[in-house]
Order: C-alpha cells, then structure tokens, then sequence
C-alpha cells in the first residue's frame, strides 16, 4: 500500500497564545493534504475524477504532542483506510522525522453539487483509492481510524 506524503509549511499565524499550533489549524493541514492526494488523479491526467465536488462528513483527531512553529514543514502521511459505496475514509498522521503530533480520520462524501446530493464512487476513484488502501492492520476498518497511541492533550 502506497501513503501519500504532503510537506505543509508551518505559518507563523498557526500559532495560539499558547505558542503552539493551535487545534483547528490541524484540521487545516489535513484538508491541504487531503485535496492535495484526491485531485491528483483529475487535473494532469484528463481525468473528472472528484472534480465535481466532495463533501466532509466527519472528522476525528488525537492530538499526540505540541506542534511548535518553525521554518521546517511538516509531513502529513495521508491513506485510505475505507472505500464504501458513496463515501471513504481517510487516515492522516502530521509528523516529521522524529514524532508525531496528530494522528486523524476524516469521512469524505463524494457529492454532485449540481443535483444537491451525494453521488457514488466511480470505478476510476475506487481503482485510484485502492491504491492507497491500507493493508497493514494500521487502520480500523470498521471505523476506519488509525489506532491511537498516548492520545495527549495539545
């Protein structure tokens, strides 16, 4: 199973009074990373794939240690952990080389906006998904969420 690596730059704004990146700028590197991995398969190859839209059904997130800024970015692993008819589940962990910070699922829906509801997984996503499914025992396939480990409070 392959992993999709985003490098995400820490923004000097991500910080909160805490002098940490703050909760929600978590979400935010994951959307980056998540768009960065479905939209690959469209654009440079000629392909409509989830270029009509997607929506977030559910997001989870264990916050694993604090996340200072510095000029290094940091890596968000992104893989499939579940492919149903009309949604999937991704898995993230932001890390870099030494640690990881946050472990997250997110249930995406994809979704034609023109008809104002969701839509099935065409064969073409499912075959690009499927690549990126993980096969190792990492994720839980029933709620597709990578197992937590020392969850701490960010």
């Amino acid at each position: 199973m392959a992993r999709h690596l985003y490098s995400c730059p820490l923004r000097w704004s991500d910080m909160d009074a805490f002098g940490h990146v703050n909760n929600v700028v978590f979400i935010r590197y994951l959307e980056e990373a998540r768009i960065d991995f479905m939209f690959r398969l469209a654009p440079g190859e000629g392909s409509a794939s989830f270029t009509g839209g997607s929506v977030v059904a559910r997001h989870e997130i264990d916050y694993l240690r604090p996340l200072v800024h510095r000029h290094e970015p940091v890596t968000v692993e992104t893989w499939v952990t579940r492919i149903g008819a009309a949604s999937l589940t991704v898995a993230y962990e932001v890390k870099d080389e030494d640690q990881v910070y946050a472990r997250a699922t997110t249930v995406v829906v994809p979704f034609d906006f023109e008809a104002g509801r969701p839509r099935r997984i065409t064969d073409e996503e499912r075959s690009f998904l499927e690549l990126y499914r993980d096969g190792d025992g990492q994720g839980d396939e029933a709620g597709g969420r990578p197992a937590a480990k020392g969850a701490v409070a960010a």
